[in-house]
């Protein structure tokens, strides 16, 4: 079983998922940190990013984040361009990581842009992550020593928070650790249960 798990920037996504993996016979995986790495060892996407966006792209052989993030987040059209080089590969690489782990209980498939890039048509079940705005923001600042414009302007990238919530079968809501704790042992108790 594949549980799609999403969530705003900041909303505390990893965090939620890496309380998943402690649970016996449940896998994670991430698709933001698999995209980075397949973006520095494929050598199909290196070939396709060089070709649509320069050879700045690289640099010393591993991509060039931060010259990426500043030509795709501000341009609607390079940034599609730029999924549609990485999410096939990605999407490819994921469907391996099931048949490697389809012994397990089920596989935590944590996405950003699970909505948008329609990842979540391979999902049997989906949990989105919440937490208030200036919550999000300021987690996110901090996580990625970024400025308060840059944050809000990635957020526009992804959907409203209440689309992806009424198109998900479960809703953590991350205000407190102990509160989060709770609500991601309920839900395991539930899908191991429909898991057998």
């Amino acid at each position: 079983m594949v549980v799609g798990l999403t969530g705003g920037i900041g909303s505390g996504k990893t965090t939620v998922a890496q309380f998943f993996s402690k649970f016996d016979h449940v896998v994670v995986y991430n698709a933001d940190f698999e995209a980075k790495k397949l973006m520095n060892s494929s050598l199909i996407i290196k070939a396709k990013i060089c070709e649509q966006f320069g050879e700045e792209s690289y640099h010393k052989n591993q991509l060039n984040s931060t010259f990426i993030a500043n030509l795709v987040f501000n341009n609607k059209r390079k940034l599609e361009i730029l999924n549609a080089i990485v999410h096939p590969e990605v999407k490819r690489h994921f469907q391996q990581f099931v048949n490697q782990h389809q012994k397990k209980q089920y596989i935590i498939y944590e996405n950003a842009i699970l909505f948008e890039s329609n990842s979540h048509l391979n999902c049997d079940i989906i949990i989105t992550v919440f937490a208030p705005l200036d919550l999000r923001i300021e987690r996110a600042m901090l996580r990625d020593k970024s400025t308060k414009e840059v944050i809000e302007s990635r957020m526009k990238n992804q959907w409203l928070e209440v689309k992806k919530q009424l198109q998900s079968n479960y809703i953590i809501y991350n205000f407190d650790r102990k509160m989060v704790e709770y609500q991601i042992i309920k839900i395991h108790n539930i899908l191991t249960k429909k898991a057998f």
